[in-house]
């Protein structure tokens, strides 16, 4: 399964390591195809010289010892072609998840709430973890 994470996520299974959102990011990583985008890498780097530039050598570690699929987010993006978002500042990761043809979208971020496509299917890391968590009929 292709997994499109968002900056959200990437921000918080480093921050956090032993948090929820980190076993799901973990999990992800161990059973399925990992797919970022060229915006989601460069937003993670702003908030982190931003927010944490005391800890910007780590995000540049993860990124070198993470397999990924890199897909490079268009320069452009025309709104009407994709579903309407409350926050139009989120279109480049909608849009990527899109077009890189992710079967998920994991994402923190509430606008992406009430988006309705097909595909990807958009899950909350609380909504994923259930998912990875569920025991079996029997168990």
């Amino acid at each position: 399964m292709r997994v499109f994470v968002d900056t959200n996520i990437i921000i918080s299974s480093l921050l956090f390591p032993k948090g929820k959102t980190a076993a799901v990011f973990n999990h992800i990583i161990e059973h399925h195809e990992l797919i970022l985008a060229s915006f989601c890498i460069a937003e993670a780097n702003i908030v982190f010289s931003r927010k944490f530039p005391d800890k910007c050598h780590l995000l540049e570690q993860f990124f070198l010892d993470l397999d990924f699929e890199l897909f490079q987010t268009p320069e452009s993006v025309s709104f009407e072609e994709y579903p309407q978002i409350r926050d139009p500042h989120d279109y480049p990761v909608l849009v990527s998840a899109i077009l890189s043809d992710s079967d998920v979208l994991l994402t923190g971020d509430k606008d992406f709430e009430g988006v309705e496509i097909a595909k990807p299917l958009i899950f909350s890391p609380s909504q994923y973890f259930e998912l990875i968590t569920k025991k079996e009929p029997g168990q």
